[in-house]
This record gives C-alpha cells, structure tokens and sequence, in this order.
C-alpha cells in the first residue's frame, strides 16, 4: 500500500499540533527591536542577543503546566553594563561598573490555559545590584544577568523555579567589570 505524499504531510501536521497541544509553549516577539534602549551595535550580536532571550524564555516555558501557553512581547532591552566606543575596534566591549548600568527589560505577557486568558500585564524587569548576586549561570554566558533577572521574575510572576540552565549566549565578546 502506497501513501500520497499530501496523506503523509497531513499525518506529520496532525502528529505536530498533537504534540504541541501537550506541552506548554512560550511564544516570544520583539516590537521595535532598532528603537531598543541598550543592545550591541554589531547586527550578528544584536541578533544573538534577542534570539538568546527568546531561547531563554522558551526554556523557561517548559516548566509552565500542562495546558498552558505563554505569549510574551519584549518591547525594550536594556543590558547589563555599556558599550564603550572608546574600547572598540574589532569587537564591541561591555563595560559594568555597578552603577546605574543594571539589566532591564520591558515586556507584555499573556498566559492561557486551554484557550483562556488566566494572567496577563506589563512587566518592568530590573535588577539594580546585578553584581551582588550569587549568579548560577556561567561567566562565559553573554546574558548571565539578564537570565538571573528572568529567572526571579518568572518564579515570582509564574510561581514556577526554573530547573538547570538555559544554553549559553557565548559569542558575544566578554564583559568588563570595573568596581569603584
């Protein structure tokens, strides 16, 4: 017996959206991304960056129960230290004093169980003594304090403790820190 291929496309989307309805599933949009407050000033980074906080947030997700789905759109970034144009040449440098440098993100969330709206809002992450945290993330990942930051607002919000870690942003350069 001969199966179509259009019978085998609709077999595998049927077996996805089956699938998909049993796990939780984090969507995660960007609105503006050009108009953000801090991200690199590479293209490759900036890229790397918002796709590492997509990730993190999808990882995050997996924790969420059964039934639930999360739509989250990230309307600013600001990361923890600065660029500085002085210290650039082939590779941008992140410069973390202490000060008002601390990571902060905006975002709007829904979450839904089965199709209903259960909670929703705005969100104001920040983390003003970033460098004071016992951090379980690695020093090689790029976003290790926007992570922690996540991680604190996702229990609080969701009532859900992350479990491990997410996979590392390590491509970008390492950062700086200057205590003073």
């Amino acid at each position: 017996m001969r199966i179509s291929t259009m019978t085998k496309t609709w077999i595998a989307a049927l077996a996805l959206a089956a699938g998909s309805s049993a796990w939780a599933g984090v969507q995660v949009t960007f609105e503006k991304p050009d108009d953000y407050s801090d991200v690199p000033f590479s293209s490759r980074d900036r890229e790397q960056v918002l796709a590492g906080l997509a990730d993190h947030f999808t990882w995050l997700g997996k924790s969420l129960p059964h039934g639930q789905d999360l739509r989250i759109e990230i309307t600013d970034v600001d990361l923890a230290g600065r660029e500085d144009p002085a210290r650039r040449g082939a590779f941008d440098v992140r410069v973390m004093t202490g000060r008002a440098d601390w990571p902060r993100l905006r975002l709007r969330y829904t979450l839904e169980q089965h199709g209903k709206i259960i909670a929703s809002g705005n969100a104001y992450l920040s983390d003003m003594s970033y460098l004071q945290h016992i951090n379980r993330y690695s020093s090689n990942d790029a976003l290790r304090y926007e992570k922690r930051m996540i991680d604190e607002w996702f229990k609080n919000t969701f009532g859900v403790k992350p479990q491990g870690r997410s996979s590392p942003v390590l491509t970008l350069q390492p950062r700086d820190v200057q205590r003073r």
